[in-house]
């Protein structure tokens, strides 16, 4: 099936997984000492792709590898880095990256279920 679906299955799940990344920032904007996180998707994907990657997971294995701290652009008294308006922005164009890769994977599938079926 991976191979059907090209690097869109993998892309798709690294989508996910950044997604979950910035919704936490969002939830903990408030929570003192907390450190946002980012991923760098082009690089969780390169390593995802990796042919010679080991046994276990390897999209959760990349996703961790690509991670990284953004550089906070408003200090907080309470060691909060989490910049509120800067997480919106970058989840809601994450949502628009994920959206756009499931498309393209509900696309592939009714394309192949449409072949089958003949209809």
């Amino acid at each position: 099936m991976s191979d059907f679906l090209g690097i869109h299955g993998t892309a798709l799940a690294l989508r996910e997984q950044r997604l979950q990344l910035l919704a936490s920032n969002l939830a903990n904007a408030d929570t003192p000492g907390f450190q946002a996180q980012d991923m760098d998707f082009s690089s969780a994907l390169r390593a995802a792709l990796q042919p010679d990657r080991g046994v276990g997971d390897h999209i959760t294995q990349a996703a961790q590898a690509a991670r990284y701290a953004p550089a906070s652009t408003q200090p907080s008294m309470d060691g909060n880095t989490v910049d509120g308006e800067r997480a919106k922005a970058a989840f809601a164009q994450a949502s628009l990256e994920y959206r756009a890769s499931l498309s393209f994977v509900e696309s592939k599938v009714r394309g192949m279920l449409t072949a089958i079926t003949g209809q």
